[in-house]
């Protein structure tokens, strides 16, 4: 887990910014802000960008410089991270929450409907075959 501050990574939206996060371990990042392409591509790069409002990423700043370690957890099903014992809701729209629940990039995606296409390209053949006497 990665706690950043306002905007993180403005500037990096490159898909080498999200796996050099990932070849270094980070799953979740928390943040009060992400840029917008950052955000996007991180779903697509197994990541999980938590935006929480300014006083509580400033709380969790405060709590990491604390005597205690600072402990998170993430229940991404439950949509709450639980911090030093302490819960903390997160909003993640539900069908980013199932690809990253599933493991399902978007070729994961595609394949969960491979027996369609296969329909769809036998008949397509049936139906125009010019198409593939090339």
């Amino acid at each position: 887990i990665l706690l950043a501050r306002v905007n993180f990574c403005c500037g990096s939206s490159r898909e080498h910014a999200h796996w050099a996060l990932v070849d270094f371990g980070f799953r979740v990042i928390i943040a009060h802000s992400f840029a917008d392409i950052f955000f996007n591509n991180c779903f697509k790069n197994g990541l999980l960008p938590i935006a929480l409002d300014n006083d509580t990423v400033d709380r969790l700043f405060a709590m990491a410089q604390g005597e205690q370690a600072l402990e998170i957890s993430v229940d991404l099903a439950a949509q709450k991270l639980v911090v030093n014992g302490e819960e903390i809701a997160f909003d993640v729209d539900s069908f980013r929450k199932h690809c990253l629940l599933e493991g399902l990039d978007d070729i994961g995606l595609t394949l969960q409907h491979v027996e369609e296409i296969k329909a769809f390209e036998a008949k397509k053949r049936v139906d125009e075959p010019w198409l593939f006497n090339l």
